[in-house]
């Protein structure tokens, strides 16, 4: 079905001002499989459904805007990482991309590790039941009563991320009679090929201790002689939404390097490594990420390879997916509000969302697909602009778009690709209520975090 256009900007990529888009696509009405969750399909009306439930439905019975989580998706990529590695290294879910206690105990029954790095992170973690043995945490700054909670609860690993946080967790795990299981979190070196906001192995950013100048190696003696302290290896992280192996590759090389200065100084071999995250995923039908299998393949050649040419036993891998987990799991719907023409330029079509509830897009200019999924349409493509409803011309949703010229208020348009750092990340900018997230599987839907209301909002202005 489909509704007669109303008066639109040109239609035509080759008279569109530059920017991020290409050609429309051959069919807008397609939901392409490389950046939706696994159930999502349309039905006999041309209305978008996840796990057999309509968009329709769920806005219904939801509201808008609202994000929904492929359950059983969530679960078969907890899996597939998992199968991938295998008994011999560790999978992590790096919590800060979504975290909420119902996904804990999903990780927990499919096996999987958790990553957090706030303390807020780790009573969620621990409030739902994951083993605090299976947990690491993470932070370039950690509160004495972030690390106090996390060694008293028995964490399996910290990872030390400056020279006075050494000394901070070794005191506090003297204090509480134990030895504290960390690693040290070194900067590689790595450009990676990514944002400059998430590109985190370079030297002049905040995390780690830098290889350079012999700072990692100075952090090694001083972990080696803290009684409060089992050092159990080294931790890299070079960025997010990365494709390219070959910065894995320098990273591993380098911290094997590491390793074997550290044999030959104290006649230790330490016996993990972590590689950390950031494999990239699909937000538009460009991108083309690799499955789990063939990561783990190439880290392991990577890592036996190097450790090989040094003489050292390979050590167990850890890697952190957590954008590669959930991102590719949930999508954000919306309803439209109002749609502005700009003759010779776009159109803007304007959400019940926004910068609220995605901060990535004004962020990191980070790109997005959408799709109209109310219905389908045969209306000729139209490069539109999915803003917003904040006070701020940055409120972009999606900065380029074909969607259907017959696109009207009160259809509802989805963004794909949206699990990982977009409620996590969301704000009350405005006075906006945040989201709820909403789990669907085998044909039922319920709430794992709820809408905001406006008596939340209240409740914690005490003026």
């Amino acid at each position: 079905m489909s509704r007669s256009a109303h008066p639109a900007g040109p239609r035509h990529a080759d008279v569109f001002p530059e920017g991020h888009y290409s050609a429309p696509p051959a069919d807008l009405n397609a939901l392409d499989p490389k950046v939706w969750s696994r159930t999502v399909t349309r039905d006999e009306r041309g209305v978008a459904t996840v796990a057999g439930i309509g968009v329709d439905a769920l806005a219904e019975e939801f509201g808008t805007p609202a994000y929904f989580l492929d359950e059983s998706d969530f679960r078969a990529r907890c899996r597939a990482w998992a199968e991938a590695f295998g008994t011999d290294a560790d999978v992590f879910y790096a919590g800060k991309a979504f975290l909420s206690r119902a996904v804990v105990r999903w990780l927990h029954e499919e096996g999987l590790n958790l990553d957090v790095c706030s303390g807020g992170e780790l009573v969620t973690a621990l409030s739902a039941g994951m083993p605090p043995e299976r947990i690491a945490f993470h932070g370039n700054n950690k509160s004495e009563d972030e690390i106090h909670r996390a060694v008293e609860a028995g964490v399996g690993r910290i990872v030390l991320d400056s020279f006075q946080e050494i000394v901070r967790v070794a005191h506090i795990a003297r204090s509480l009679g134990k030895r504290q299981r960390v690693q040290i979190r070194v900067t590689v070196g790595v450009e990676a090929h990514t944002h400059e906001f998430i590109a985190t192995a370079h030297e002049d950013q905040k995390f780690g201790i830098a290889l350079a100048g012999g700072q990692a190696a100075e952090a090694v003696r001083r972990a080696l002689r803290l009684d409060g302290l089992e050092l159990i290896g080294i931790h890299s992280h070079i960025g997010s939404q990365i494709f390219d192996m070959a910065g894995f590759e320098v990273s591993a090389r380098r911290v094997v390097q590491l390793l074997a200065e550290v044999r030959d100084e104290h006649g230790v071999e330490l016996p993990e490594i972590d590689l950390g995250g950031g494999l990239g995923i699909a937000y538009t039908s460009e991108d083309d990420p690799r499955e789990p299998h063939e990561i783990a393949k190439a880290l392991n050649e990577i890592v036996s390879r190097e450790c090989e040419a040094a003489g050292l036993r390979t050590p167990r891998i850890s890697v952190e997916p957590g954008r590669a987990i959930v991102g590719p799991t949930a999508f954000t719907l919306y309803r439209v509000g109002t749609i502005k023409p700009l003759e010779g330029l776009r159109t803007y079509v304007s959400v019940d969302g926004g910068m609220s509830d995605n901060i990535r897009t004004a962020l990191y200019d980070a790109e997005y697909s959408v799709s109209l999924v109310s219905r389908t349409s045969e209306a000729a493509p139209m490069l539109t602009r999915v803003v917003g409803k904040h006070c701020e011309s940055g409120d972009i949703v999606v900065r380029d778009a074909f969607l259907p010229s017959d696109v009207a208020p009160g259809d509802l348009l989805a963004v794909p690709a949206t699990g990982a750092y977009c409620r996590s990340m969301a704000s009350n900018y405005n006075h906006a209520l945040r989201p709820p997230v909403v789990a669907v599987r085998d044909g039922e839907a319920r709430v794992i975090v709820r809408r905001e209301t406006e008596e939340d909002l209240l409740r914690l202005d005490v003026g």
